[in-house]
């Protein structure tokens, strides 16, 4: 029989090559050579790429027996993940190879600014000796504030320490518990703007944390402060940060990535109290062969017929086809469960109800955890850190399962306890010949809302005209209600609506709806599907 195929279309280290094995017949390509590169796709089993090959529609439509895009890498701007999807092909990525690399490179910057490092280099590499220009500041007894205290925060945490820093933290969905293992302050976003002297962002790019530090938020900083992103560009409002750069509202930035890579004009980069790189969070050789070894092992995993911990669109493996159906679902409902989480989650229990009980559904608890982080943390989440994720944050994690139910064949809950606040759930089911994933419960209200991309709920006192209210400000804003579903435990007392919404719904909208009926809650909730 021969052996499947493995392309690998970019240099990856010898590393990547041992970890695949002898099991497979390796060929190599230059993936920037378009005519070259679907040419050779056409008997490939697998192919490995970094950032330069393109595996688009096209290229995964000239690849009849694809099985795999591995990515030795984080980022995925490269592959079409939606074409490789509906082709039943799997891309995995290396989601974890970069974090010390990323983590030190913030260090670097930190240290830059403090000290001046490169604009005295340029000066002395010009002949000039100007030291008295480059006095810089020590950072013992400073404060730095971390956004975002995920791993990649953890680990800066640790190596800044030593520096005999105090960190101070904003992550609300960081335990007070996780933080005082790490001996780090728990704070409000605009009390860790006014009191640090250094700010590193490490957030994911979502719509909500796109421009969160804005004009607003720079204003809170200290003059003598300094500004670090090396986590995704369009975190920091680039236009923002200028005026504030050349106002001197605060005192420096180092910038690691961009909104457009490489930056179109030089009008932030060229400021003399900016440091910049190119990009370079995983450029490290280390990094990079910790990423070729990752995702060959994922495309040995892959092509054995394996669970893939790192697959980002399919969970893949040795899992029963009854089960399979419920991975999308319970991932989409971490999703609604996050969003409708106030404060950190201390527990959660992942609760299997009906006929899927008597299978091994161990995947489920996975797909769970998933979907509650997929929009809570700056890394890439998979079934393999997830798990970590939860312990990191001090997350007790139990999956239960029940044979009984009383309406549905099976029914999928996740069950969970806040740090201050209400307890949490959520439930879904797949009904029909056509498996349409619904949501049948939220917090103990009885509904039963095809699960969509956009939906909006809000829990209010039962009474005459509320739809009205709302009904009215959506359609003025031009925002279509696709469906809507209201449950009530009694005529008069507490109501739950659940709307499907065509788009997304904006802040102040949503701000004006829940004061006009005056909610107890109100939020929307986005699902990637």
């Amino acid at each position: 029989m021969a052996k499947p195929v493995v392309l690998i279309a970019e240099e990856l280290s010898p590393a990547t090559v041992e970890a695949l094995g002898p099991d497979f017949d390796v060929r190599n390509v230059d993936g920037t050579d378009r005519p070259a590169l679907l040419a050779a796709l056409a008997d490939a089993n697998a192919i490995l790429v970094r950032s330069a090959t393109k595996v688009d529609a096209e290229a995964i439509a000239a690849a009849p027996h694809l099985q795999v895009v591995a990515r030795a890498g984080v980022g995925l701007d490269n592959v079409d993940i939606k074409a490789a999807t509906a082709a039943g092909v799997m891309v995995v990525n290396a989601p974890t190879s970069n974090i010390i690399s990323a983590a030190e490179l913030t260090v670097g910057h930190i240290l830059s600014l403090a000290r001046h490092i490169p604009a005295a280099h340029a000066s002395l590499s010009q002949g000039a000796w100007q030291r008295s220009a480059y006095t810089g500041v020590e950072l013992y007894e400073k404060t730095v504030g971390i956004i975002g205290l995920g791993r990649i925060g953890a680990l800066i945490t640790a190596r800044l320490q030593a520096f005999g820093v105090s960190v101070i933290a904003y992550d609300p969905y960081v335990t007070p518990a996780r933080a005082q293992q790490l001996g780090v302050e728990l704070v409000s976003l605009e009390d860790l703007l006014r009191r640090s002297d250094f700010v590193t962002i490490h957030m994911p790019k979502t719509p909500e944390t796109v421009g969160m530090i804005s004009d607003d938020q720079l204003a809170l900083m200290k003059p003598t402060a300094f500004v670090v992103n090396v986590a995704r560009g369009g975190l920091i409002d680039e236009a923002a940060l200028r005026r504030a750069l050349t106002a001197n509202t605060i005192a420096g930035a180092g910038l690691d990535v961009f909104v457009t890579e490489p930056p179109t004009d030089d009008a932030l980069t060229a400021l003399p109290n900016v440091v910049v790189t190119p990009h370079l969070g995983a450029s490290t050789d280390e990094a990079q062969e910790k990423a070729g070894v990752s995702v060959a092992k994922s495309v040995r995993l892959a092509l054995g017929g394996e669970l893939v911990p790192d697959a980002v669109n399919v969970a893949g493996g040795v899992i029963d086809p009854y089960v399979r159906p419920g991975i999308p679902l319970v991932e989409q409902l971490g999703q609604v469960f996050a969003s409708l989480a106030d404060t950190s989650i201390t527990s959660v229990d992942v609760e299997v109800h009906g006929e899927l009980a008597g299978f091994d559904v161990s995947v489920l608890r996975l797909a769970a955890l998933k979907g509650i982080f997929t929009n809570i943390v700056s890394e890439q989440v998979s079934y393999v850190n997830a798990p970590l994720l939860a312990e990191q944050r001090g997350i007790t994690v139990r999956l239960i399962t029940d044979p009984a139910t009383a309406e549905y064949r099976n029914v999928l809950t996740i069950r969970g306890a806040q740090s201050d606040g209400p307890a949490i759930s959520v439930s879904g089911t797949l009904t029909g010949p056509k498996q349409v994933a619904k949501l049948v419960e939220v917090n103990g209200y009885d509904i039963e809302v095809p699960l969509a991309q956009h939906h909006v709920v809000m829990v209010y006192t039962d009474r005459p005209g509320i739809v009205a209210v709302y009904g009215k400000e959506f359609g003025d804003a031009g925002i279509n209600i696709a469906a809507m579903q209201i449950a009530r435990r009694a005529a008069g007392g507490q109501a739950l609506s659940v709307l499907t919404v065509d788009s997304p719904v904006p802040s102040p909208i949503l701000e004006r709806v829940r004061a006009a009926i005056d909610a107890e809650s109100l939020r929307e909730i986005d699902i990637t599907l």
